[in-house]
């Protein structure tokens, strides 16, 4: 069993522009080639784009995807990096991702390329990489859910077992006479 965890998290509205996309294609494919069969040419030619484009335009960040469930995770390292690229250098298509990649995700490219940069760093055991590179994802995108939920992991994870909360100073062997079991 794969221990790598994913995410997904759908933003409703990026929804819409595919619906609408979905309509004008299965209109279209109606006006050409006539009912019942323009319905099916119509969604057969969107579901063709949908994923084609992804397969294209996204190929980095599935190759990373591949590697990182195959959990070889310094090879996801690069493609992960090679997409984080891609899209800065493009931004308007993960910009624009309900309708270029006809991808719902709430989450950016970029922003999935760093959180998942910091990941395989974290299992290969780099977690000063892993750290680093969580602050950068927060810092491109305040109020990541994942990086700031990771970051406290890994801060928690860090601490002495005495600095964490509700645990008496010095550990359980210091606990007072009454809060021991007999």
């Amino acid at each position: 069993m794969n221990p790598a965890p994913v995410v997904r998290r759908i933003s409703w509205p990026a929804v819409l522009p595919q619906l609408a996309a979905l309509g004008g294609a299965v209109a279209l494919g109606t006006q050409l080639v006539g009912p019942p069969n323009g319905v099916t040419f119509g969604a057969a030619a969107y579901l063709i784009y949908s994923f084609g484009s992804r397969m294209v335009i996204a190929r980095d960040h599935r190759r990373g995807m591949r590697l990182f469930h195959g959990q070889q995770y310094g090879e996801a390292i690069a493609a992960f990096t090679a997409s984080y690229d891609f899209f800065t250098r493009h931004s308007w298509v993960d910009k624009l991702r309900s309708v270029t990649l006809m991808s719902p995700s709430a989450m950016s490219y970029r922003e999935m390329a760093l959180c998942n940069i910091a990941f395989c760093h974290a299992q290969l055991g780099d977690g000063a990489k892993a750290r680093i590179t969580y602050q950068k994802a927060l810092a491109e995108f305040p109020g990541s859910g994942l990086a700031e939920a990771a970051l406290r992991l890994i801060d928690a994870v860090s601490k002495p077992a005495t600095e964490h909360p509700g645990e008496p100073q010095g550990g359980p062997q210091s606990a007072p006479q009454s809060a021991r079991l007999p």
